[in-house]
Parts: structure tokens; sequence; C-alpha cells
């Protein structure tokens, strides 16, 4: 079938759903004279979860277009970047990360003759490569290096000289694994410009990048390794799958963000041309697209309902880790995922930091600390119905500012606008705004929610006698201040919202603690041990 592809046929099955293409008048000249050399690479870190179903339909796209794939399992980055993974856990991770991988290839149908696999220390550590990076570091700058980094290396205050080495080591591997084209996340887009701008200066030719776009999570942020509410591992049973996609955000008629849409665009459709939406016969039955654009409309026209989404992506979801599955149930394989990920509770020295964490947050992680988080009392102003879309709404909400935030949510699909007016609500203040069909939200309305079908919401109550402005903190931790904004790539909001839920009296809590005023306890009405978000 290759053979009967054009340059141009190829082009497309090489670019299509990506989300940007560096250096593509390159690559048409390439494949007129012969096929592409494209290589992926994966630093062996987190376990593989199921937003590598993206990158790996890529590659089924590249092998029908004809390419050469070499897959590199880039041990010595995973070590640089911030010791993510330590130094005796290496060859075993690589090994896990082998056997996963080929497994997802093979659950897509990936043929692997056609796929060369390479170690990152198989030639990083040898003598030419070692002296290009020495000759590498002596041309770029702290301030390019830190740059290329930022959305890829673990950011701290104080950075280690491996991140920094990090984006030029990935730069080398395009001349050191002779290829045309290196293929990756558009978070990685600056290490790319970085290659572009350096490698010339060694004498070596630019390559060209291929750019996948970013996949949201469960929660609406990236899907992360390193956060267990964000992702489905690929290793999940069924009911983790089930309960992990009930817990995942997705508002009704709302696009944006949506893991379990962008996993139907992605995945599902590049590998089978359709998806089947599974519904009751008294809500119209089982319907099948053909088109994704067809399934986001009537997602945003809520004919389809986020419950029967969820439930649809499901089904083709488990289909695709059930070999998975079957794979790692050896005895070998279950081995070598318990010594290459050792239960951290089992380990030497675990839970050393839980007793200093407990009295007031001393001791707590920054990164999951609560009080970073700037929760307000806030005042419904007005209520307007979304001119684009009937179950967002825009809200007015004083948060004891000199100006009212504008607020745009889905509240409205289940309280009536007469019920929000006037109305003392919860409001997140330090999020980065974010447009939602074209207007700007500026902050974020909290709600319990119960999943099931109906899905149940409420707005959370302050105490009776609150004010707008008035802060939201977690009991033990009154005093501490929040961030004035939250780095959406640190993900703070996520981590903490991990934890909150409605307990059994309908009060609502953090890790047990209770979410307070100076006045008292904040509640809902009815949605006893309901999520918070």
């Amino acid at each position: 079938m290759t053979d009967q592809l054009s340059p141009d046929e190829k082009l497309h099955l090489i670019t299509r759903n990506l989300q940007e293409v560096l250096g593509e008048e390159k690559l048409k000249q390439v494949l007129q004279e012969r096929e592409l050399k494209v290589y992926w690479g994966t630093a062996t870190t987190g376990k593989p979860h199921v937003a590598y179903f993206v990158p790996m339909c890529k590659i089924a796209d590249f092998l029908k277009a004809g390419c050469e794939v070499t897959i590199l399992f880039a041990d010595l980055h995973a070590f640089l970047d911030n010791m993510k993974a330590p130094w005796e856990l290496l060859e075993l991770r690589v090994k896990y990360y082998q056997q996963v991988i080929k497994a997802m290839l093979e659950s897509i149908g990936v043929p692997l003759d056609k796929l060369k696999f390479v170690k990152g220390t198989d030639f990083q550590l040898s003598r030419e490569y070692t002296l290009d990076v020495y000759r590498l570091s002596s041309m770029v700058t702290e301030h390019d290096a830190k740059k290329a980094g930022a959305e890829v290396v673990k950011q701290v205050e104080h950075p280690m000289l491996s991140g920094l080495l990090y984006p030029g080591l990935q730069a080398l591997d395009e001349e050191y694994l002779k290829v045309d084209a290196q293929f990756g996340g558009v978070d990685q887009r600056k290490i790319f410009t970085l290659a572009e701008k350096y490698l010339p200066s060694l004498g070596y030719a630019k390559r060209s990048h291929l750019m996948n776009p970013m996949v949201p999570g469960l929660t609406g942020a990236k899907m992360s390794s390193s956060e267990e509410e964000s992702k489905i591992d690929l290793l999940d049973s069924a009911g983790d799958v089930k309960k992990k996609l009930k817990k995942a955000f997705c508002e009704p008629g709302n696009i944006q963000n949506n893991g379990v849409l962008s996993f139907v665009k992605y995945v599902v459709f590049p590998l089978r041309g359709e998806f089947c939406i599974k519904r009751d016969p008294k809500f119209g039955g089982d319907k099948v697209y053909t088109v994704f654009e067809e399934v986001e409309k009537d997602f945003a026209e809520e004919s389809v309902h986020p419950g029967d989404l969820k439930a649809s992506v499901e089904v083709a979801l488990n289909q695709l880790l059930e070999p998975i599955r079957k794979k790692f149930e050896s005895p070998e394989l279950r081995k070598l995922t318990n010594t290459a990920y050792p239960d951290p509770s089992k380990t030497k020295g675990a839970g050393k930091g839980a007793k200093a964490a407990g009295g007031g947050g001393g001791g707590e992680d920054d990164e999951l600390a609560p009080s970073r988080v700037d929760i307000r009392v806030g005042k419904i102003i007005s209520v307007e119905k979304h001119p684009d879309a009937d179950s967002l709404y825009l809200e007015k909400i004083d948060v004891g500012e000199p100006e009212p935030r504008t607020v745009v949510s889905g509240l409205v699909a289940y309280v009536s606008q007469e019920d929000l007016q006037d109305r003392l609500v919860l409001v997140l203040c330090n999020l980065k705004p974010q447009k939602m069909r074209g207007i700007e939200s500026q902050a974020m309305l909290l709600c319990a929610s119960v999943e099931g079908e109906p899905r149940r919401v409420e707005p959370l109550d302050p105490p009776e006698g609150s004010s707008p402005g008035e802060r939201v903190f977690v009991e033990g931790y009154e005093t501490a201040k929040p961030d004035d904004r939250l780095n959406p790539k640190k993900k703070v909001w996520e981590k903490v919202q991990a934890d909150l839920k409605i307990s059994d009296v309908c009060v609502a809590q953090w890790k047990d603690k209770q979410l307070m005023t100076k006045l008292g306890q904040i509640t809902c009405k009815t949605l006893k041990g309901g999520n918070i978000s």
C-alpha cells in the first residue's frame, strides 16, 4: 500500500491531527526522493498512561506512510530531569517501558518488525556524543537552556545542572539517530527550536519537527504520570477505568479541556474511523459517527449527554487495554512492574514527612498545601445566559474587590437562575483566566457534585452572615497566604482538588479537615459523599 501512496498522500498521513509542523518544506523535499526517517523519544520516568495512545496512533500513521521509525527509550534523560528515575531503577524502567509500549502498539495493530527500538545510554555515553555535549554547552546560555526545558523539565527554584543539560542532549539525539524529523508533544516546541538553532553551529543539519497537541487529562489539565487523578493507567482494571471516567471533567456542552472528548478525536477516530455513542433506546438508541466534528457538535449542543460519552469511551478504552492487561498477567511482567515502580509506602523512609505535616501545614509539600489556593466567599450579582450555549451562563460575582468578576459556569443546567440571584457561593480566584466559548472567565465557581444518571450539582454554601471577599481556609492552614496566581504548569489546584470532598454530614473537607471561614463550616444542601470542583 505504501508504494501506491503519492508524496502528498504520505505527507497528509504524517501530518494529520498534528498541532504544528516546523520545516514542512523539507519534509516535502525528502518525500520526493525517499522515505522519511522519524524518531519519537520517551523519558522512562512514571508509568505510561492512556494518553500515550495518542503518539502511538501517530507512529501508526508514520508507518502507513512508509517512514522508518525509531523509538528512543531516553533513560539518561529520565535521570537528568530532577532524578525522576533513580539511577538504580533506570534499567528496570527501560525494560518496563519496552514491554508496555510494545504491548500498546500490538493492541492497535502496529507491526513491530518495522520499528527500531533504541536505549539512550547505548549511544549517549560514547566519547563522540560526550564531546558534543561539551561543545554544545560552550554555546548554549543558561537562559536558553532553562527556557527550552521550561515545559518539559521539572521546574524548581534552584534547578540542577542536569536539567539544563536535558534540552541539549535531546537536540543531539537527532544527529546521532540519523533522522530527518523528530516527533513529540507541542510542550517540547522550545527544545525543538533550540535544536534548530544550535545543531547547525556544530556542523549538523537542521531537522524538521512534528508536534502533537497536548491531550487534556481527566481533570481538564494535561494528563501526567505524576498526577494520579488526571490519568488512567494502562494496567488499570475495568472497574478502575469506570471509576476514573465517572469522576472525569466533562461538563455538558463544554468542549474545552475535555479529556474524554479528546480521546475520541486523537485515538478512536484515527484507529477505527468511527465512534459509537451507546444510549438507552428511550434516549434515541446507539448512534455511530464517522466524523469527529459531528460528535463534537452534538456534544456542544447537548444532544450527547456526558454520561453517554463517558460510557462509550469506557467501552472503546477497555478494548484497547484488555490485551495489555492480559500480557502483564504473567509472573515475570508483574514482578518487573513491582520492582521498577516499588510501592512508596513500603520503601524505607516512607511517611517520614506525614507526622510533620499534621500540625498546621509546616511540613506539607508546597505543591499540595491547600493554603496556596485562593478561595473566597462571593455574592452573585447577576446571571445571564451565555450567547452561544444553553448550559453555560455568565455571572457577575462580588468577591470583595472594587469590580465584580465575570464567571462562566454550567450550573444553570442544575439550578435555576432565580435561585442563584444574590446567593452567596464559593469562588476560586487565583486561577489563570480562561476563555469559555469566547468569553473570559475570571474565576471558578466551586460546587458539590455526584455522578450518576442524572448528575447532581449544588453550589457550596458559606456560613450564614458571611460577606463577599471573606477567605475560605482549611482548618490548620488559617494563617498561610495564597499564591497571587497559580502557575497552570504546576497544577496546584488539580492536586488540592483531588482531596476535596463532601462528608457524610454535607460538610466540605480536604483530607478530612474542614473548609471554613471565620464564621464556621462550608456545607452543601444534600450531596453527601460528593466531589468538589
